[in-house]
């Protein structure tokens, strides 16, 4: 018995002088990669660009009547009948021929600068919405 108690105490003395043992964790290897090296033409190559009318901004919307499908437009340049106008806005975007339109609710075929005038639009169109002339 003396013996197995001698054996356990140098046991444990072993035990104590040992380092305790640590969690082996993955060590995460960093890949390396080469970066991409960039591709650089030697040529210029040529974009043909496309030449689109210019468009004036004729006006803006004032006001507009959801029932009769008409707009308020004040304008800041001349407009006839027949010209085409594009209304574009945050929602709206849409090409249109005039075909008739009225100032003080007589019809007529050249509006000035600065007059309002009332127009049949063919898609509901909102306040502050632009009138570019095409």
């Amino acid at each position: 018995m003396a013996l197995k108690k001698k054996l356990k105490k140098k046991a444990v003395k072993k035990a104590a002088k040992r380092k305790p043992l640590k969690k082996k964790t993955a060590k995460r290897v960093a890949s390396k990669k080469k970066p991409a090296k960039k591709v650089v033409s030697k040529r210029k190559t040529s974009v043909a660009k496309v030449k689109r009318p210019k468009e004036k901004v004729i006006g803006n919307i004032t006001h507009y009547f959801p029932h009769v499908q008409a707009a308020v437009i004040k304008l800041k340049a001349p407009l006839a009948v027949g010209d085409t106008i594009k209304i574009k806005g945050h929602t709206t975007d849409f090409n249109q021929t005039i075909s008739s339109m009225q100032i003080d609710h007589v019809p007529v075929n050249l509006a000035k600068i600065g007059q309002e005038i009332g127009l049949l639009v063919n898609s509901r169109v909102r306040q502050h919405d632009l009138v570019y002339k095409v």
